[in-house]
């Protein structure tokens, strides 16, 4: 059974950096396509970065180009999110995703991925 456990959420300022990581377990290999997604109460999950098994290409949500960016550990486990310049607006609960499918590109709808973390609150205070 593939696990996702998240960490490095927390309160802080509007302009600060915070930086998230997200550990997967339960697999032999690391060659999977890793994602953040970000959901505010009421809202809709929302695509925030994703990264492919390479480590090589990324994508982001437009809201947080240019002031996050997500990579990966070199073993590929681990997947982190950093964030700068950060904005009321980012707040929400922050979530890691995973799929099952090996050397998969990545993909920016929630429906793609198939195991999930526990998410890790993320407060941005003006």
């Amino acid at each position: 059974q593939v696990q996702l456990v998240e960490s490095g959420g927390g309160l802080v300022q509007a302009g600060k950096s915070l930086r998230l990581s997200c550990t997967a377990s339960g697999r032999s290999n690391s060659r999977y396509a890793m994602a953040w997604f970000r959901q505010a109460p009421g809202k809709e999950r929302v695509f925030v970065a994703a990264i492919d098994w390479t480590g090589k290409h990324r994508y982001y949500g437009d809201s947080v180009k240019g002031r996050f960016t997500i990579v990966r550990d070199d073993a590929g486990n681990t997947v982190y999110l950093e964030m700068g310049l950060l904005k009321p607006e980012d707040t929400a609960a922050y979530y890691c995703a995973t799929d099952n499918s090996p050397f998969g590109v990545i993909a920016t709808i929630p429906t793609r991925y198939d195991y999930w973390g526990q998410g890790t609150q993320v407060t941005v205070n003006s």
